[in-house]
């Protein structure tokens, strides 16, 4: 993986994939990367989920036609893991970027979300209501703990030009290498 400062934007090409754990700012990049290249910015958990509802799924045939049909456009950014997805995401990207940060950071913008900013975040979801569940802070807190190394493999065995973030000071000068 090349640091963010020695890559150029240039390099991840017209179709970048964003990975990282919840919270971690993947939709918030997303969008300012979309806006730089004048290319759509795709959250998959609009595509996972059901507008208008406390963040129910879709069919899972639905959310994959979704995502299919998306990866097939000639240019874009997308953020979102789905790990049953990536292979055929990773085929279409032309970059990847890993974006994580410390847990109590992450547990810290799912509160403020949650508590401040309930509709106004990138990626939110059409007509969702943003409330405090449990079980987010038990996936912020403790299941996706260890999912960044499990990223960053992914991301190392693609091939891919990257670009990983581990800290919000990382992040930071990522936005303004690339003039975001």
């Amino acid at each position: 993986m090349i640091g963010a400062t020695m890559l150029p934007l240039a390099r991840l090409g017209e179709r970048i994939v964003v990975l990282g754990p919840s919270n971690a700012g993947k939709s918030t990049l997303a969008v300012a990367l979309a806006k730089k290249l004048a290319v759509p910015a795709v959250h998959l958990d609009q595509f996972h989920f059901v507008p208008h509802t406390d963040w129910q799924p879709r069919p899972e045939a639905e959310f994959t036609a979704l995502h299919d049909a998306a990866i097939m456009q000639e240019r874009w950014v997308m953020e979102g893991n789905y790990s049953r997805l990536m292979p055929q995401r990773f085929a279409r990207a032309t970059g990847a970027i890993l974006v994580t940060s410390h847990h109590w950071l992450r547990f810290y913008r799912y509160l403020k979300r949650t508590l401040i900013n309930r509709s106004s975040r990138a990626g939110h979801l059409e007509g969702a209501k943003d409330s405090l569940k449990w079980e987010m802070v038990d996936w912020i807190l403790i299941q996706t703990r260890g999912s960044s190394a499990k990223y960053a493999t992914i991301i190392g065995k693609s091939g891919l030009p990257a670009v990983e973030c581990h800290t919000a000071k990382a992040l930071n000068e990522l936005y303004r290498a690339w003039e975001l």
